[in-house]
């Protein structure tokens, strides 16, 4: 959506309303090849596994009553995830994405959807070519539904007909868009285990960035961050979701996309300007090691001091 959509990253191109669906319909055929590739190739003698690694918020509606709202977010996450996963665990895209992009077009007088279109052979081809469901999630927004002007350009944002609201309360102690909302986990996790029959599901990505520097490392936030989310993955676990693994995200600051080095996730503090880059602990570093000599949550009792 950032390369081929605004342009804001590399390749840097503006295909509006058409970039990033031609760009995630190949990424989804280019995915079935590989794990078809290794299946018949490599599987029998390695035992390995092949899965694809999705990053999403959670999509609430902001008036839980309400079926517009309800609508609305449902619309929110198979914009972001069920794009990739439907096809890979159901055949297709969503019928949402495909009846909303489908009218847009049409009303713009496109003789085809601008949501390209697997054939027969291709949905059977990408259907169940993966072994585990990586998950990365950061955020949660309020969803209800916006309609935009026909007129407009069209675009990937404005196709699904809805706006994102924050609660002004949530801790925000990254960048503008990450604000700390862990029940929406949960949630989201229990989404997956419902629409794609449970897979094996790794957490690849869990953190906060901080934008101001903390000159003692003491990243307090984080901490609360890592244990809200944390807890409810195990939440998730008690509903039956299957959870196997979890990486919090990430070890080390490092360079972040278009903010550089501005915005650190980092577990440990880098002084990048010196030029021999030493690495400091941040006050999460202590108590994710408890976290991960635990398997859990320690009890406090048996925490060593």
């Amino acid at each position: 959506e950032k390369g081929y959509e605004t342009g804001e990253h590399a390749p840097g191109l503006k295909l509006g309303g058409c970039g990033a669906y031609k760009a995630a319909h190949h990424i989804i055929k280019t995915h079935a090849k590989v794990w078809h590739s290794y299946n018949t190739t490599w599987r029998r003698e390695q035992r390995g596994m092949v899965g694809i690694s999705l990053t999403s918020g959670w999509g609430e509606p902001v008036d839980p009553h309400s079926q517009t709202d309800r609508d609305a977010a449902e619309r929110y996450i198979q914009f972001h995830l069920g794009w990739f996963a439907n096809p890979i665990y159901r055949g297709d895209y969503p019928e949402v994405m495909k009846n909303y992009v489908g009218r847009k077009s049409a009303q713009q007088g496109l003789g085809t959807s601008r949501l390209p279109t697997f054939s027969v052979q291709e949905k059977t081809y990408i259907k169940g070519t993966s072994d585990f469901l990586g998950i990365g999630h950061f955020t949660t927004r309020y969803v209800l539904q916006k309609s935009f002007p026909f007129l407009q350009v069209s675009s990937y944002h404005t196709d699904p007909d809805l706006a994102e609201l924050v609660d002004p309360n949530w801790p925000a102690p990254g960048p503008k868009w990450l604000y700390s909302v862990p029940w929406g986990f949960r949630r989201l996790l229990n989404f997956i285990k419902t629409q794609y029959g449970n897979p094996l599901i790794y957490v690849t990505e869990n953190g906060v960035s901080e934008t101001v520097q903390c000159p003692q490392l003491c990243d307090e936030w984080r901490i609360q961050y890592l244990k809200g989310y944390i807890n409810e993955i195990l939440k998730a676990l008690n509903d039956g979701v299957n959870v196997k693994g979890y990486t919090a995200w990430s070890l080390l600051d490092k360079f972040e996309w278009n903010k550089g080095f501005s915005e650190r996730f980092g577990l440990y503090h880098i002084d990048f300007k010196n030029k021999n880059k030493p690495r400091y602990p941040k006050a999460s570093v202590d108590y994710y090691k408890k976290i991960i000599s635990a398997n859990g949550f320690p009890n406090p009792r048996e925490v060593m001091s």
